[in-house]
């Protein structure tokens, strides 16, 4: 198994206009990615998405619509398989932005669609002209996207138009045998946006390791199941059993509210999860490199709205 492809790719804008935006700004950048990009994309602009007979091979449902595109193997541990990106919106309290206030927005790409770059950067710069956030005297707030970067270096500036990409989406990949050794280590996790996982059917605000264990590789499965052809050959509940072992040092977590409202549903969705930070204690050694791996690609549920968001700082005892 060669690996999963894996794109991280930073948007950089500059408003021209003012815009108001909301606290948590995912869901907003989600919502107008999606109309953006099928407007760009979709060839039959009548159709509903569910009977267009181009669904199968449509980057937009790939993308927005996931399930009507990619097949389900029955290997999945989830009923539905994950949507092949991730936004990160800026990570900023600020709501109120003036004419020439730069932002960022990263945007995470799994498997093929990497290969579709050009259409995504079409679509954001389209965001731009359609407008983000609440309306200032009838229009939402513009912006032009000035460079896009990868690897830290630019691929993309608003001068030329022209998609710079010498190399192509590294490769994210696990291996068969990780460190089994007893030693004892620390590892603080911090959760940077709501983590929403379901522990007995219930969304949890409790995170012993052995759950995050399962939420990791539950993410870590069906990525390389449905993007890279198979998952990696991992000792999947011998992983779980011995998690439970990990001990929880110190606990600085707490409950983030937060709800978006449906334009599809017509309702207000909860969207709250676990923020802070955590500390675990125990023979971490074999989780090393899928925490590693989770901490590129966001974990729990509504990650394309870049909840799940975690970093990991390890300190050897």
């Amino acid at each position: 198994m060669e690996g999963l492809q894996y794109g991280k790719y930073k948007f950089s804008c500059q408003l021209n206009t003012d815009a108001i935006l909301p606290i948590y700004k995912g869901s907003t950048f989600r919502g107008v990615f999606g109309l953006a990009l099928k407007k760009v994309v979709c060839a039959l602009k009548q159709q509903e998405c569910s009977e267009c007979l181009l669904k199968k091979r449509c980057l937009y449902t790939r993308v927005f619509e996931t399930p009507l595109a990619v097949e389900a193997p029955p290997e999945l541990r989830m009923s539905v398989p994950p949507h092949p990106f991730v936004i990160e919106p800026p990570l900023t309290d600020k709501m109120e932005y003036g004419k020439g206030d730069s932002f960022d927005c990263t945007l995470l790409l799994m498997g093929p669609v990497n290969q579709s770059l050009p259409y995504f950067i079409y679509a954001f710069e389209q965001i731009g002209r359609i407008g983000i956030g609440r309306k200032i005297n009838g229009r939402r707030g513009r912006f032009i996207l000035k460079t896009v970067s990868s690897n830290g270096n630019i691929i993309y500036t608003d001068q030329d138009e022209k998609l710079r990409l010498d190399q192509p989406a590294m490769l994210l990949s696990m291996p068969d045998q990780a460190d089994v050794s007893e030693k004892v280590f620390q590892a603080q996790v911090t959760l940077n946006t709501p983590l929403r996982l379901k522990s007995n059917n219930r969304i949890t605000s409790d995170l012993p390791f052995h759950v995050l264990a399962g939420a990791m590789l539950r993410r870590l499965s069906s990525l390389f199941i449905c993007y890279a052809g198979a998952e990696p050959k991992l000792d999947y509940k011998g992983l779980i059993d011995r998690a439970k072992k990990i001990k929880v040092k110190e606990n600085n977590l707490t409950w983030h509210a937060w709800e978006r409202y449906s334009n599809r549903q017509k309702q207000r969705m909860p969207l709250g999860g676990m923020i802070g930070t955590i500390t675990y204690e125990g023979p971490l050694g074999e989780y090393l490199p899928l925490l590693e791996f989770c901490s590129k690609v966001h974990i729990g549920k509504n990650t394309s709205f870049g909840l799940g968001k975690m970093g990991i700082s390890m300190i050897s005892k």
